[in-house]
């Protein structure tokens, strides 16, 4: 078992790693170990890596470094990239699965509008794994959308928020 002092070195050493690595297969290996660190200090920071980093690899890397943690802190730094996804003509389907893996594990409300946008995909795995994400999130969302069925999946969980 290692020692505060220890741990915090490490975590220290990975956060550099993850800034000023050259070699993009160590800033993703920095990113996979922060997460199994469970480290909440790691959150904000990992945040600003996810918006300055250009290595595909290692941006899902960094996704699932912030699932595996699970601090709230994260949603909208996920939903960002989420968003940056779908504007894009050729959709990455693996980041966006990376992304609803990681937002269901933070569990936050409001990533349920951005996660509707989902729920009739085309892609049958993308479509079942947004369906997970709202009964993880939200477990009652059926009952709650078949209430307010005037509006959208978008306008009934923004307004829950």
């Amino acid at each position: 078992m290692m020692n505060w002092y220890e741990k915090n070195a490490e975590f220290n050493a990975l956060i550099k790693q993850l800034f000023h690595d050259n070699d993009w297969q160590k800033r993703a290996e920095a990113a996979r170990l922060l997460g199994l660190l469970k480290d909440g200090r790691a959150i904000n920071l990992m945040c600003k890596a996810l918006r300055t980093e250009k290595d595909h690899t290692v941006i899902n890397k960094i996704i699932e470094a912030l699932g595996r943690i699970g601090d709230s802190r994260a949603t909208l730094r996920i939903v960002e990239k989420f968003e940056e996804e779908q504007e894009k003509t050729e959709i990455d389907k693996f980041r966006i699965i990376y992304i609803i893996e990681s937002l269901i594990k933070i569990k936050d409300k409001r990533a349920l509008p951005y996660l509707g946008l989902l729920l009739n995909s085309s892609d049958e795995d993308i479509k079942n794994l947004a369906l997970k994400a709202f009964d993880a999130i939200e477990p009652n969302w059926k009952e709650i959308v078949k209430k307010e069925r005037k509006k959208s999946i978008q306008e009934i969980f923004k307004s829950k928020n």
